[in-house]
């Protein structure tokens, strides 16, 4: 009996000498794929940004002799049509959030407070659009038949059907945190439905809807596949417009400009994530985890 005890304690030191390792060593190995996936490619795109054509043939991580930032996005203003596009794509994007979080967090909040197998059923086939992926030749044909294909307003409607799932997923999550006793002495006031949603509930989702509110226009400002086959050629987004223009040639073998482009396109979003980073955490946390 004290050789097994003792061979099982060996056992168990060397168990948990490897875990410890692994422990030590476990942040540097999450750093070192940070910088490998992230970070190297991230460095590519800005520092190409700054070279001149002959630099930028070949994009590598080498620094430019001459940091022309300036030159670069004033050709790319000019020649790539950023101005129309980038109308364009807030034309699109903001109504798209505005009516998914609207529609969205009203259907949360019913499928919250009802326990029927029927809002079961229908919270189940709300939140599937997050796995199952819609059918781009079905949508293009539908938006057809109703006359509203290649245009801005059909464009509104597959972005808002598209990310409805998210929205539902995210709120409906955090309105079960909510005490059912606001409504009911909301209702006991004599609040109707609607303004106990816009009294009680919508101020308090507030973080949750800042973080649904930043990965919907994340999707909607980089999304260049459906835009392709709903509004290809109709009306310019930026992404569609930097698809297209170096599609032309107009870029062709100018990779400073391209990724100027890249970096131009991606400054507003990247100033409102890092404004609005705190709430995006904090809403994942309280909506998703419970």
């Amino acid at each position: 009996m004290s050789s097994t005890r003792y061979v099982n304690s060996r056992r168990g030191r060397h168990v948990d000498s490897r875990h410890g390792v692994w422990r030590r060593v476990q942040p540097f190995v999450a750093i070192l794929a940070v910088v490998l996936l992230i970070g190297m490619p991230l460095w590519i795109v800005v520092v190409t940004a700054g070279k001149t054509q002959g630099e930028a043939l070949n994009p590598d991580l080498s620094l430019p002799t001459t940091w022309q930032y300036a030159e670069n996005f004033a050709a790319v203003w000019e020649q790539g049509r950023v101005p129309a596009a980038f109308f364009g794509s807030l034309l699109v994007m903001v109504p798209a959030v505005v009516g998914v979080l609207a529609l969205g967090s009203l259907a949360s909040w019913v499928l919250a407070r009802r326990g029927s197998r029927l809002m079961a059923v229908l919270y189940a086939l709300a939140i599937s659009g997050i796995v199952l992926p819609p059918a781009v030749v079905t949508v293009v044909l539908l938006l057809r038949q109703l006359g509203l294909a290649g245009t801005a307003i059909g464009m509104i409607g597959v972005y808002m059907g598209m990310y409805m799932s998210t929205v539902i997923f995210f709120v409906t999550g955090f309105i079960r945190t909510i005490p059912v006793e606001l409504e009911e002495a909301a209702r006991v006031d004599g609040a109707g439905p609607l303004r106990v949603f816009g009294r009680i509930i919508l101020p308090l989702l507030a973080p949750v809807l800042s973080t649904a509110t930043i990965l919907i226009c994340l999707y909607v400002w980089n999304d260049v596949f459906y835009a392709f086959f709903v509004v290809g050629g109709r009306l310019d987004t930026l992404p569609l417009n930097l698809f297209q223009v170096a599609s032309a040639g107009l870029y062709l073998d100018n990779w400073h400009l391209i990724f100027a482009y890249v970096v131009l396109m991606s400054l507003p979003l990247l100033v409102v994530f890092i404004v609005a980073q705190r709430k995006i955490i904090s809403g994942i946390t309280s909506g998703a985890v419970k």
